[in-house]
């Protein structure tokens, strides 16, 4: 938990009922708003998913929660995905996915906060390595993970499978 002014900040693993919010943290940036829909009903892609990684031990979906007078409110989140590995001598590396900040949020170190806490969970879990990617267009991100200590030691690559 952190505490900044009247505020507290907890992470937990998130609850069908967060799945919303989620959602709209991913839109909150243009590729997230090429990418990403939100309508009153939720789109059942997202409801199978959530079932799936909530059902995966290895998978822990962060939400970050501000506590203030109007009760608690999810502000980021990020999605942690252990993966045992042959290589490192049958290592265990955490992979971190879906990190956002809620734009009103930002610039007030809930992001490295979320990041550490990431970190704290994967090293509980046996992870050695937390690795991520990152789009190339998302320069601020970039810097953001170089400053945590990130290293761009590999070139990513994706191929979509249709």
């Amino acid at each position: 938990m952190i505490s900044q002014g009247n505020k507290r900040y907890t992470h937990r693993k998130a609850e069908l009922k967060d799945l919303k919010k989620i959602i709209e943290l991913y839109l909150e940036d243009d590729l997230g708003q090429n990418r990403e829909i939100l309508e009153e009903n939720i789109d059942p892609g997202y409801l199978k998913a959530f079932e799936k990684i909530n059902q995966d031990p290895n998978q822990y979906l962060m939400v970050v929660e501000t506590e203030s007078e109007g009760g608690a409110e999810i502000i980021a989140t990020c999605q942690l995905t252990l993966m045992p590995t042959l290589v490192l001598q049958g290592s265990m590396r955490m992979n971190i996915e879906g990190v956002r900040v809620s734009e009103k949020y930002r610039g007030q170190k809930i992001g490295e906060w979320m990041m550490q806490a990431a970190c704290e969970y994967g090293q509980s879990h046996g992870a050695v390595i937390a690795q991520l990617t990152t789009n190339k267009k998302r320069i601020r991100a970039k810097s953001f993970y170089e400053r945590l200590g990130f290293e761009a030691s590999h070139k990513g690559m994706k191929l979509k499978l249709d």
